[in-house]
C-alpha cells in the first residue's frame, strides 16, 4: 500500500542487544570492571523455499553476508529485490552473500503460499538464497524487527556489524557492503 512505502522504519531495542547488556553487567558486578562487549552471535537454522536446511554455517563460506528481513506484503522490500540480484550476483560469493528472510511467511506453510514466494522472488530477479521463517531467526533475529525491510550484516563468524533500516538504492548498498568489506578479515 502506499502508506507503507512512506512509513518510517525502525527497530525497537534488539534482543541481542538486551543479551549484550545483560551479559557484560554480570560480568562488571563480578570484576567490579566494566567488561568488553561481546559480539552478538547469530546462530539459526532454517529451511529455503526450495525445501533445503540452511544454517548459520553458511556465514563461514563468505567474509560479509547481507541478512535482508522481508515480507510478501511489502512494496519498498520487493522494489529494492531487483537491485539485491544484481548485487548479489556481482561478488565473488566467498566475498559477500545474500540470505533473504521472509518474514511473514514460515516454514511448514502450505504449498501454495511457499509457491507464492518464490513467485516473487523469480519476479524481482533475486536470484539468492532465500528462507522461511523459523522457530530459532524469530528467536535469535526476527522478533526484535518492528518493520520491514530491515538488513542484518554478519562477518564469517556470525557475529553481528551493525544493520540497515528500510529500503536502500543499489548504490547505497553497494557503498555499505564496500566500506564493511573492508572492515572484516
Amino acid at each position: 500500500t502506499e502508506g507503507v512505502a512512506e512509513e518510517e522504519t525502525a527497530v525497537s531495542d534488539t534482543e541481542a542487544d538486551s543479551e549484550m547488556g545483560t551479559a557484560n553487567e554480570v560480568e562488571k558486578e563480578e570484576t567490579g570492571e566494566e567488561a568488553e562487549e561481546e559480539p552478538y552471535v547469530v546462530s539459526f537454522t532454517a529451511t529455503t523455499v526450495d525445501g533445503e536446511e540452511l544454517t548459520s554455517e553458511c556465514f563461514s563460506q563468505s567474509k560479509l553476508t547481507m541478512l535482508n528481513v522481508w515480507a510478501t506484503y511489502c512494496n519498498p522490500c520487493l522494489s529494492e529485490m531487483p537491485d539485491l540480484g544484481e548485487i548479489a550476483s556481482s561478488y565473488d560469493t566467498s566475498e559477500f552473500q545474500i540470505i533473504g528472510i521472509v518474514s511473514d511467511v514460515v516454514e511448514g506453510d502450505e504449498e501454495e503460499t511457499v509457491q507464492g514466494v518464490k513467485d516473487l522472488i523469480e519476479e524481482t530477479k533475486a536470484d539468492y538464497p532465500h528462507v522461511l521463517l523459523s522457530e530459532s531467526l524469530y528467536m535469535i533475529l526476527v522478533g526484535a524487527v518492528d518493520s520491514v525491510p530491515t538488513t542484518f550484516f554478519v562477518n564469517r563468524k556470525g557475529e553481528m556489524l551493525g544493520y540497515v533500516l528500510g529500503a536502500q538504492s543499489k548504490e547505497t548498498w553497494e557503498g555499505i557492503i564496500n566500506e564493511l568489506l573492508a572492515e572484516v578479515e
